[in-house]
């Protein structure tokens, strides 16, 4: 099975390749229970591609025997230091398609691009959780939101 990835920096070099519809399909049908509507994965996408001040990111697109088996998308945050530079919004596999520990070289992928510290945000009850951990991601805070009215 022959792997590759492709590391996208903007709209046109994915519309090169796929169409960015075809990436937010994918990503919200393979994060199954834990996805997003496809209109945030659109502005997340959007985001990683902006090349505004404080903005930007790539996405990370892993290919198996010409077929599309995984999508991670990172998103700069223009802080350093006391907010991590770098944000992983979305990772996802195509379990059919995608032989077991694709996510997680997938993810160390994401990681290797990234320019500086990265964070994401996990549901304890995701099973992805421990593949974070052993990568070496630690839980050092808990996020708390107000949604406003």
């Amino acid at each position: 099975m022959e792997e590759m990835y492709r590391i996208v920096r903007s709209e046109r070099e994915l519309s090169d390749l796929y169409s960015k519809s075809h990436i937010i399909e994918f990503l919200h049908k393979n994060l199954e229970q834990f996805r997003d509507p496809p209109r945030q994965i659109e502005e997340a996408v959007k985001y990683a591609f902006s090349d505004a001040e404080g903005k930007g990111g790539f996405v990370v697109l892993q290919e198996m025997d010409g077929s599309l088996t995984g999508v991670a998308v990172m998103n700069a945050t223009g802080m350093h230091g006391y907010i991590p530079e770098n944000v992983l919004v979305y990772l996802a596999t195509d379990s059919s398609a995608a032989p077991l520990g694709a996510g997680a070289d997938l993810l160390k992928r994401a990681i290797n691009e990234a320019e500086g510290d990265v964070a994401l945000h996990v549901e304890y009850d995701n099973s992805a959780k421990t593949l974070y951990e052993t990568l070496g991601f630690t839980s050092k805070y808990a996020e708390m939101r107000y949604k406003k009215q």
